[in-house]
């Protein structure tokens, strides 16, 4: 069959440590091939499945290796990166609205996650985070104005899963008539794999949705050059990949980092930021061997957490932030260089009311910047990382500690300070539990720290200063009345105020 001989070549590279691994190898590689073979009639279809499961597969061995060998950084060999790998905002050059390498550019969203942490259905990018628009609105604004202003077309792309590329692709038809070319593509769609046989979930390619998974964000150069959106990109003449979270809001195109990778020649930008209280677990650029290279948590042994978790001694972390040239993509992609970390995610789906352990062979596209020549890291300003993962998250950017500009969000000047950190409790984890409990949003201006738990609501024209925290007992409700101003307060127990 076409499938196994397009392996027979690529498994004869891999050294496997015992005869285990060469079992489980064999077992996966043919359990892939009868699902290969549940493609009938349609030979295109077939063709991307296959080339999809090609790609799963060599993760598969990689993780079979790096399980036995215990392939992991040796603490000892790890350093502080150079000057010369990690650089400083600051120390760009100015640029004076310098947009020639405007048409050299193109943007892309990471748009497959779905919007189940913060109670929702469907794709994170359609929760609305200010003024009525959307994650996708603001991000499509922002690319609009760009072009509108300097008479540009950069395009945005959208890497979709298969979670997200129906709902998306119906709702990008709204911006039919902006000023943007959008152009959505989908990421691979790997099968899950049973914990205990090693074996993958599905064994027919229209089995369930919770058979399968998109592999993480390091799946984007795979999936750039399958769709062909690389090549096309490179067809028009656009060189450099701005790269991004679609729910960081922090995450416009900078014509400093944008100029500067051009002129350095550099195949791969990382923006760090420095690390908050908040922050200690995000992953951080290291030297190791004479390499710059991204250290995650995971990576870290057990008896070394701590000090990875030091802000004082790694100082910023990754935002996800990245700007990649697309030459190297391909040169990469086709050499079958990139073997990023992978990242074992277990989870767990119901059969038969029984709930099984499963396993999600994943990487993370920050873990590539080791295979680029002249890669580097930027330190950006705190306000190029915004994102939003839960609803503590969504009322800082819903509050008066920003405002709209062009689809970007632009810290009031009269703020002092970092951002507030801001703690909401489990009543508050579902965007409609949170618009309940705050249906107008506090003023926060002046708030260094907020923590609420328990059954509490906000009433209209509430004041934060300071720290106020609010936490209510169980069983009890704390209504906090119209136009109170709580500055330095702690609240407990129970409290309802009736306003006549």
């Amino acid at each position: 069959m076409s499938y196994q001989k397009k392996h027979t070549k690529t498994h004869s590279t891999y050294a496997f440590e015992n005869n285990t691994n060469a079992v489980a190898a064999s077992q996966m590689r043919n359990a892939l091939n009868k699902l290969a073979d549940s493609v009938k009639g349609d030979e295109k279809l077939r063709n991307i499945f296959e080339n999809q499961l090609d790609s799963f597969f060599s993760v598969f061995r990689r993780y079979l290796v790096e399980k036995s060998s215990g392939n992991t950084l040796l603490w000892e060999k790890i350093k502080s990166p150079t000057k010369e790998e990690v650089i400083d905002y600051g120390s760009l050059k100015p640029t004076h609205d310098d947009i020639s390498n405007l048409s050299k550019l193109a943007v892309l969203k990471l748009n497959g996650g779905l919007g189940t942490s913060m109670g929702c259905v469907g794709p994170k990018s359609v929760i609305e985070v200010r003024d009525g628009n959307t994650f996708l609105d603001l991000s499509v604004r922002q690319i609009e104005y760009l072009n509108r202003q300097y008479d540009s077309d950069v395009p945005l792309l959208l890497m979709n899963s298969f979670n997200t590329d129906k709902d998306t692709e119906h709702l990008i038809k709204k911006y039919s008539a902006n000023r943007i070319r959008i152009r959505p593509f989908n990421q691979s769609r790997f099968p899950r794999v049973l914990k205990d046989s090693l074996l993958p979930v599905p064994s027919h390619y229209d089995d369930a949705l919770d058979a399968w998974y998109p592999p993480g964000h390091g799946d984007i150069f795979e999936s750039l050059h399958a769709s062909g959106e690389l090549d096309a990109l490179l067809a028009q003449g656009r060189e450099i990949l701005f790269v991004s979270n679609g729910d960081n809001l922090g995450a416009t195109v900078d014509f400093k980092i944008l100029n500067h990778m051009i002129e350095t020649g550099a195949e791969y930008i990382m923006e760090l930021t420095d690390k908050t209280r908040a922050d200690v677990k995000g992953g951080t650029l290291i030297s190791y061997d004479g390499q710059v290279r991204l250290l995650e948590v995971a990576q870290v042994p057990k008896e070394h957490i701590d000090e990875f978790k030091n802000i004082r001694k790694f100082k910023n972390f990754n935002t996800n932030n990245l700007w990649i040239n697309l030459k190297a993509v391909k040169r990469l992609v086709e050499s079958s260089s990139l073997s990023m970390e992978i990242i074992p995610n277990q989870k767990t789906i119901k059969r038969d009311g029984q709930e099984i352990n499963v396993l999600q062979l994943e990487t993370a596209c920050g873990a590539a910047i080791r295979y680029f020549g002249g890669a580097h890291g930027v330190v950006v300003p705190r306000t190029r990382f915004l994102p939003v993962k839960t609803c503590s998250d969504l009322l800082l950017v819903k509050s008066d500690l920003f405002f709209l500009e062009h689809g970007s969000l632009k810290l009031d000047p009269s703020r002092f300070g970092p951002n507030p950190l801001i703690k909401l409790g489990s009543h508050f984890k579902k965007v409609s539990d949170f618009n309940t409990r705050i249906p107008h949003i506090p003023k926060i201006v002046e708030l260094d720290h907020l923590t609420i738990t328990g059954n509490v609501n906000l009433g209209k024209n509430v004041t934060l200063k300071g720290t106020v925290i609010i936490v209510c007992s169980d069983g009890q409700n704390i209504d906090i009345p119209n136009g109170s101003v709580l500055e330095n307060v702690v609240i407990t127990g129970n409290l309802q105020i009736l306003e006549h």
